[in-house]
């Protein structure tokens, strides 16, 4: 579908987007065959849906073809953080079936499309458990080089690991000092249930210093604690 919204662009400054440039480089050097990539948390609010879009961004900037998929049915942010006015179709509505047409949308951003997660549905674990979505991602595989999914948080809800079975790999976002590193190992835990490789975990919210970066990237973040 043609260009309806404009997604700004601004940058942060200098420690954010080198800290995306470093998640953008640590993803593409975890191997070739990553390129469908799910992003989520244990709890909301830890900061996976801007990280993933910003790395979306990203990846679009290297002249890679994005599609950035806001999977979270249950409580998207996406339309009211972007101020989405347009009466949008989105994927609550593919996989219902109430739409089956390109639920695909451009935008200003050259090489980056996006998909709404549509209205909230009552019974979106169902949903996703439809082979539809099998088949819609693997349909857009033949058109981007990078899939990027935002789905909910993980330790109350099972939707993201539901999604982990059709993805190449996950990241798990954890804001600083807001959750334990026994429930992120649930989390990653849940993932590995379904066979979903998990790339590594992204600490969020980290007090910016001198000479060092908003976010870090940790693919031992786990270790084998409890």
């Amino acid at each position: 579908m043609e260009i309806f919204f404009n997604i700004d662009e601004t940058e942060k400054g200098f420690l954010y987007e080198e800290s995306m440039r470093m998640l953008r480089t640590n993803i593409q050097f975890s191997g070739g065959n990553l390129r469908v990539i799910l992003f989520t948390s244990s709890i909301q609010d830890e900061g996976k849906s801007e990280i993933s879009f910003k790395l979306a961004m990203s990846f679009a900037k290297l002249d890679k073809k994005v599609l950035y998929v806001d999977a979270d049915m249950r409580k998207s942010v996406f339309t009211t953080r972007y101020q989405i006015k347009e009466n949008v179709q989105g994927l609550s509505q593919y996989l219902s079936g109430q739409n089956t047409e390109d639920i695909v949308y451009k935008t200003n951003i050259k090489n980056m499309d996006v998909i709404f997660a549509g209205p909230y549905t009552p019974n979106p674990t169902e949903l996703l458990y439809e082979n539809k979505l099998d088949e819609f991602i693997k349909k857009q595989r033949l058109q981007y080089d990078y899939i990027i999914i935002d789905a909910p948080p993980l330790a109350n809800i099972v939707d993201a690991a539901v999604i982990g079975r059709c993805v190449d790999g996950a990241v798990i976002v954890v804001k600083s000092a807001t959750v334990s590193q026994r429930i992120v190992k649930r989390v990653k835990d849940q993932l590995e249930k379904v066979n979903c490789k998990i790339i590594g975990a992204v600490l969020n919210g980290v007090e910016m210093k001198k000479n060092s970066y908003h976010y870090k990237y940790y693919g031992d973040y786990y270790g084998n604690k409890k």
